[in-house]
């Protein structure tokens, strides 16, 4: 009897922690350059000092992104850019550390400082970037960012950093940008070129989400079917065997 409860309860809780990866995807399906997360569940076994293993868990565990291109959107505006193919942009974190997006979505700061829409010093060869007050800036298609001052001719004000490092060398963290698993700073990759005037949308395959969410929820509603059955056929159990007594 207690098999099936505690297969019925691991199972519930399994299915509850891919509910809430389905959920994030579903929630980010309009935010730019997000990418989905994919889960996977693993088999842990629950050891026991001088037992045998009879009892294992089964746990969500997160099997990276979906590294897709997601669809690209034409706005027309000039900060507004996107890597074509594989690649990243890098950024400046709150903390100070370096983290790499796909949202392109860039606009100049109070200070003068290329940023993204959270805020973030997008990132370029030699640091942060500096836009003069009163310029028109563009971007070329290989990170070129240049500045120009009223009937002035157009200077380079700097380039974008732009990476390009392998999938398994990547780590996607809580808040939603993408990091070094080593912690170390990806190197510059000159062959990553960006389309200016779009931005890339997210990733998630909504139909598909929304079907595994349904799917989820019956599954979910069987795990619990079989926690009643259990706990029917313990009640009728102590019934027998209190009549007996």
């Amino acid at each position: 009897m207690d098999r099936m409860i505690y297969l019925s309860m691991s199972g519930a809780k399994a299915l509850m922690q891919r509910q809430d990866a389905l959920a994030h995807n579903l929630a980010n399906g309009d935010t730019a350059g997000f990418r989905a997360d994919r889960m996977a569940f693993r088999a842990v076994p629950g050891e026991q000092r001088d037992a045998a293993t009879t009892r294992v868990w089964a746990l969500e565990a997160s099997a990276g992104f979906d590294a897709q291109q997601g669809p690209l959107r034409q706005t027309g505006r000039a900060l507004d850019v996107a890597v074509s193919g594989s690649g990243w942009f890098a950024v400046q974190t709150a903390s100070g550390d370096e983290a790499y997006t796909r949202d392109g979505s860039f606009e100049v700061g109070a200070d003068g400082t290329l940023q993204n829409r959270r805020g973030q010093p997008v990132l370029g060869d030699g640091g942060t970037l500096s836009i003069p007050p009163g310029a028109e800036v563009s971007i070329g298609s290989d990170g070129t960012v240049s500045a120009r001052i009223g009937n002035q001719p157009p200077f380079q004000v700097g380039r974008l950093k732009l990476v390009n490092p392998q999938l398994d060398e990547l780590r996607k963290d809580a808040d939603g940008l993408v990091r070094m698993r080593t912690g170390d700073e990806a190197p510059v990759d000159e062959s990553v070129r960006i389309v200016t005037g779009s931005v890339e949308g997210s990733n998630v395959n909504m139909v598909e989400s929304m079907v595994g969410m349904i799917a989820l929820t019956r599954q979910f509603e069987m795990q619990m079917r079989m926690l009643q059955t259990a706990e029917s056929n313990e009640q009728k159990a102590a019934q027998l065997l209190s009549s007996k007594a």
